[in-house]
């Protein structure tokens, strides 16, 4: 079930970087990735404690799901702020040259 999952996920990463780009899709899916897995590595770091008591664990998990997602997204923002700096100096560069195409009938 787990390769399923995983292969339904490559295909759908592989299908947005062809529709929207590499850059675009880069932030998108750390967006996804990071509180996610800052969340699973918290539930498993606090579950002896959280989880001891089935009810507590159900109840707790939702307000630090959204605790820990409030949290991360300073980290996301400077990520995707450092990977549009990043491709920004390639539209700067010096050495591009501009070239605008023109069809053979509109010549």
């Amino acid at each position: 079930m787990t390769y399923l999952a995983l292969y339904i996920a490559g295909i759908a990463s592989i299908w947005w970087i062809f529709r929207v780009g590499w850059s675009e899709a880069l932030k998108t899916i750390l967006s996804i990735l990071i509180p996610s897995g800052l969340i699973i590595l918290f539930n498993a770091k606090a579950g002896r404690l959280l989880f001891r008591n089935p009810i507590v664990g159900i109840i707790s998990v939702l307000p630090t799901a959204v605790f820990i997602f409030k949290v991360s997204q300073p980290l996301v923002l400077g990520i995707n702020s450092w990977i549009d700096k990043k491709t920004n100096e390639f539209v700067d560069m010096k050495d591009v040259v501009d070239a605008e195409v023109m069809s053979k009938e509109d010549a």
